[in-house]
């Protein structure tokens, strides 16, 4: 072949030409991005401008089933299906994924009649949907669809229709589901957080449901499992700053518990030592304790769940609280890295 003749364009090598165009320019992503987002932004508040009572009526059908919520999509409205049906298990909705071309041969004994079922089809016409719907109302179950076309087929045929519609796929062909999906999975979020909200879902149903990893261990660990109880700083209103310093620096926790007749008075913390060091009193290492600490330190009860300590902590812009128990005497300090 002649030197510099090309060869003739396959459709493999009209793709590489398609992925190598010129919009690579670090510019160019961001302003991509952007608008996606955007794009995908401004459908989300128009969907949300949409909410009615259908919405509300939902949220009470899956309230009321004594069995299961079941969801049912194909293609993309079935891997999103599949991540409601997960979201609403572990918030206290008992609820499982069911493909549609299965339950249509063999796994519709899956379903009780006691259960109700999501179907998700942006069109509303999708035909493994459509060929269910004799059986379900056959058993007997309440049906939610949600849909992009609320005068589709399967919209027609079910108890309460949420409406997904957009007005275009961000999508620059208008073709893959992109903003639709988006408005699926949200109001998937929507109506699992009305739930929750409905149900009075706390922090510790939501550990019930995830034991494992750090955020199962998280909601579940209690104060009184990660304080400090062992030879914690402690001194008396009578001790001089002079010996508090040193308490302090054998406790290695940065304060000093200040007790009297065993109970807690007040505490003297690194802060409490700075300001006094800057009072420039010639006479400083001799003051006692009773007129340096901090009165009424901030404490919580052994049984407080880690995470509401955290928040207290965070709240207040401390990093450490002293642990008491139902009699209020002390038991243990917490530290906010202490988990």
């Amino acid at each position: 072949m002649a030197a510099g003749s090309r060869l003739p364009q396959t459709g493999n090598n009209l793709a590489a030409d398609n992925s190598a165009s010129d919009c690579t320019s670090t510019v160019e992503l961001i302003a991509s991005a952007k608008q996606t987002l955007q794009t995908q932004a401004q459908a989300l508040e128009r969907l949300a401008g949409r909410v009615n009572g259908e919405f509300a009526n939902a949220v009470n059908l899956i309230l009321a089933t004594k069995g299961r919520t079941i969801i049912c999509g194909m293609g993309k409205s079935g891997l999103i299906g599949a991540k409601i049906a997960a979201t609403f298990a572990s918030t206290g909705t008992s609820s499982f994924f069911l493909h549609p071309g299965e339950a249509f041969h063999g796994d519709l004994g899956m379903i009780e009649p006691e259960d109700t079922l999501i179907l998700i089809s942006y069109s509303g016409e999708t035909e493994e949907l459509l060929r269910l719907l004799p059986s379900l109302q056959d058993f007997g179950n309440s049906c939610i669809a949600m849909v992009g076309n609320t005068e589709s087929t399967l919209a027609k045929h079910c108890d309460t229709v949420l409406d997904i519609s957009v007005d275009r796929e961000v999508c620059p062909n208008n073709l893959a589901p992109t903003t639709s999906t988006t408005m699926t999975t949200a109001m998937g979020d929507a109506l699992a957080v009305a739930l929750m909200e409905c149900r009075n879902f706390q922090p510790q149903d939501f550990a019930r449901f995830h034991p494992g990893g750090s955020l199962g261990r998280k909601l579940i660990t209690r104060v009184k499992d990660l304080m400090h109880k062992d030879n914690l700083p402690e001194c008396l209103p009578s001790t001089s700053l002079k010996e508090a310093i040193g308490i302090m620096t054998a406790g290695r926790m940065g304060m000093v518990l200040v007790k009297e007749q065993g109970k807690l008075v007040g505490i003297f913390t690194d802060g409490d030592l700075r300001r006094a060091i800057l009072s420039n009193n010639p006479n400083m290492m001799d003051e006692v304790m009773a007129n340096l600490m901090t009165l009424s330190p901030k404490t919580i009860h052994e049984n407080t769940l880690i995470v509401e300590a955290e928040e207290q902590m965070l709240q207040d812009k401390i990093t450490l609280l002293v642990v008491v128990n139902q009699q209020e005497d002390v038991v243990g300090l917490l530290e906010i890295f202490d988990r």
